[in-house]
């Protein structure tokens, strides 16, 4: 247990430093990728996913990085002992991860004086402000995400273990791509909230609102996206 909580803390925020990162990157003004498009935001975000996961399995952890991976795979085993601990342990990665990729654009949030955009780089917010209709985006997108990676661990599908990272991280690129406009595609509670609570607690020059009223729809859309793919894989047999 102590190894998988050390593996999914420091592999989330391997995963947040990343993807936090390359949200500021493509963003914070005067710095060398700012304006860069959506290709660059996911492929990184699909790279950041790659480095977590080798990180986290090898500290001991399975390498969900996100509490609703850890749920899925806890309905479908019927054994939910890791949960509590696992999903703390990526809260808490994803808040240093984040914290490290605000330290490392350390001068550029004074010189940047877009609130939202600020906010932006730490978590989620939709294109089109529609709470019912983003939460159902978060649940299509981490129910196909959950669906896939219970897909890619099957036993019918011969593939070495050691491609998952990969795969997962082509996925999760692929889930960006396809499916991330609408709500930016947390699909990971631990991804939009722990660098939420980093955006309220952090001193970011100017930073505006954490907006707290619409961070029920990346930590819960995404839960229950997974937990009916999980549901969906194993009413088809896959698991």
């Amino acid at each position: 247990m102590v190894d998988g909580f050390v593996g999914e803390l420091v592999g989330t925020a391997t995963l947040m430093l990343f993807g936090t990162g390359v949200n500021a990157n493509a963003t914070l003004t005067k710095s060398k990728g700012q304006g860069s498009d959506w290709t660059v935001i996911t492929s990184a975000w699909g790279f950041a996913v790659m480095f977590g996961v080798l990180v986290a399995v090898s500290l001991g952890g399975p390498g969900h990085l996100n509490p609703a991976v850890t749920i899925g795979m806890a309905i479908s085993a019927n054994d939910f002992s890791h949960v509590g601990p696992y999903s703390l342990a990526q809260l808490l990665g994803a808040m240093v991860g984040s914290g490290l990729a605000w330290a490392a654009y350390y001068p550029h949030w004074a010189e940047t004086e877009d609130q939202a955009a600020k906010l932006g780089i730490f978590s989620t917010s939709p294109a089109i402000r529609n709470i019912p209709a983003n939460f159902v985006s978060e649940v299509i997108g981490t129910l196909a995400l959950l669906f896939v990676i219970v897909a890619i661990g099957s036993g019918a599908v011969a593939m070495p273990a050691y491609l998952s990272p990969f795969i997962v991280a082509l996925l999760v690129w692929g889930v960006g791509l396809s499916l991330g406009g609408s709500t930016g595609y947390a699909i990971n509670p631990a991804r939009d909230l722990g660098p939420r609570i980093m955006h309220a607690i952090l001193p970011i020059p100017g930073k505006g609102s954490s907006d707290w009223s619409y961070a029920t729809v990346p930590v819960l859309g995404p839960i229950v996206g997974g937990a009916i793919g999980a549901m969906i894989a194993m009413a088809l047999g896959m698991i």
